[in-house]
């Protein structure tokens, strides 16, 4: 897999410059710390100046991810696909001062890819993963629970039949 690199921000938006590759959870030390346990992510970076003359990277990140459910608390497939616009900015209180719906981050000389695109999938993970419906035990193979009140289900279900 490749490491991403590092790059100028304002020289790679300027130069209209492009580079992708692939990252694993060896350099996306975020993603492993928030539990996820398998990525396979691919990314795209290109520069450009937008339309109202500012530098820009485009970020793209596909991709699949292994999080833990948190219902169940067995393995969760998450996929991802990220498409987002990054206006670069030149210090912080641009950032602070802005008053409209443009996402910006700080460019640096020293920018690292795999930092940037493991922001943009952080941002993107649900805050709470569950599956849409999670599979009973005894299905997947476990030994079976009775439910807690199944007993009192059955009870009050034959009271009203009287």
């Amino acid at each position: 897999m490749s490491q991403g690199g590092v790059i100028d921000g304002l020289e790679f938006a300027r130069a209209g410059a492009t580079r992708s590759g692939a990252l694993d959870l060896a350099q996306l030390p975020r993603l492993a710390e928030a539990g996820c346990r398998a990525a396979e992510l691919r990314y795209s970076l290109h520069g450009e100046t937008s339309a109202r003359g500012k530098p820009e990277l485009h970020v793209e990140v596909a991709g699949m991810l292994t999080l833990e459910c948190q219902r169940c608390l067995e393995a969760l497939q998450v996929p991802i696909d990220v498409r987002i616009a990054l206006e670069l900015a030149t210090s912080q209180e641009a950032i602070d001062a802005a008053e409209d719906d443009v996402d910006r981050v700080l460019a640096a000389r020293s920018m690292p890819v795999a930092g940037l695109v493991e922001d943009e999938v952080i941002l993107a993970l649900p805050m709470v993963p569950m599956h849409e419906r999670c599979t009973p035990a005894a299905e997947a193979g476990g030994t079976t629970r009775p439910a807690p009140f199944a007993a009192l289900a059955g009870m009050l279900s034959g009271r009203a039949k009287h």
